[in-house]
């Protein structure tokens, strides 16, 4: 998996401490685990935890919340013990910590204890900006963990796959596609379906293994509606925007998920006479095949045409309309003919 790109004109850009992706976490005296993905930092303090305790079985790991701190804990905790055990101290909540909290580890990074290592959880804001800024210019011979959100399909397949990947099991690609589109808004539940798979089946993950674990949430998935309307099948993409909206799926994601699919099209069309790579088009190179897949059948003019719909249709669930169900199931009519009739 490819390490996060860092904003430009950050604090991150500026940081002269090494800044690692999740998966990448290491010992050190001090670590700031930053970013709004939960799921990566406790994945990182958990690959953490198992590489201390590999390199000393004895590791004493102890839980601390930043924003209900107690004078002295910290220093309390990673004192020398009768044995010399040695100590991960984890360190959750930082983004509200308290003040007691940011005057302590202030004093206490600037001279981190023998054998402790901490980890500071930091999900963003500016609460304890003094206490980053002091980590991040090199007080505490520390590291960054960078845990991004996964926000782009791309991310989350090299996720997907870098959790097949490591368990030496490999998935057929439209295997991967399938699981991805089954599990778009919750990290951790992607994780775990990708866990039980590995654990209850062998050999190569196939399409049809996750149609039988997942069958049921890919079938009501935004992007299974999308997919069947895109290629022209407005019966069976009716049929499953309706079981989706009966079993709970919220509109303004389903338009999204139209108009992410659109938007790609539009790209790999364009890109078709420009030479563009799939690189160049911030795209994998599976999603640009999928897309030259999905184009065939359609005008420039009818996509452009189903792109203008898929707008209107964005600001009419999002309230300029009465009938959200009923704009949608236009959306669905025109897509499905191609953008060649309204």
């Amino acid at each position: 998996m490819a390490a996060p790109k860092k904003p430009a004109g950050s604090a991150r850009a500026a940081a002269s401490i090494p800044q690692v992706p999740w998966h990448q976490v290491r010992p050190a005296p001090v670590i700031l685990v930053t970013g709004p993905e939960d799921f990566l930092a406790e994945r990182a303090s958990r690959l953490l935890r198992d590489a201390l305790r590999e390199q000393d079985a004895s590791l004493e790991v102890h839980d601390l919340r930043a924003d209900a701190y107690q004078p002295g804990e910290l220093v309390t905790l990673a004192s020398p013990s009768l044995f010399g055990e040695p100590r991960l101290i984890r360190v959750d909540a930082a983004s509200t910590m308290s003040d007691a909290f940011l005057e302590e580890a202030l004093e206490y990074i600037a001279a981190p204890a023998d054998d402790t290592v901490v980890l500071i959880r930091h999900s963003g804001g500016v609460r304890g900006k003094k206490l980053l800024d002091a980590i991040r210019a090199g007080t505490g011979g520390g590291i960054e963990v960078l845990c991004t959100e996964l926000k782009r399909d791309s991310d989350r397949a090299d996720f997907a796959a870098a959790e097949f990947r490591t368990a030496g099991r490999p998935i057929a690609p439209a295997a991967l596609r399938a699981l991805v589109n089954a599990f778009t808004d919750d990290l951790a539940e992607l994780a775990g379906a990708c866990q039980q798979l590995l654990a209850d089946t062998e050999g190569e993950i196939t399409e049809q293994m996750v149609a039988k674990y997942y069958g049921g949430r890919v079938e009501t998935n935004a992007f299974a509606v999308a997919d069947a309307a895109i290629a022209g099948r407005h019966g069976e993409a009716l049929v499953l925007l309706r079981h989706a909206l009966a079993t709970g799926a919220d509109p303004v994601p389903m338009v999204a998920a139209f108009a992410m699919k659109l938007r790609t099209m539009a790209k790999v069309g364009g890109a078709r006479t420009n030479g563009m790579s799939a690189g160049q088009l911030g795209l994998a190179p599976w999603q640009v095949d999928r897309a030259r897949r999905d184009l065939v059948g359609w005008t420039e003019a009818g996509l452009g045409r189903a792109i203008l719909v898929a707008a209107e249709t964005d600001a009419a669930v999002k309230g300029a309309a009465r009938d959200a169900v009923y704009a949608l199931e236009t959306l669905v009519r025109v897509v499905a003919a191609r953008g060649l009739e309204r």
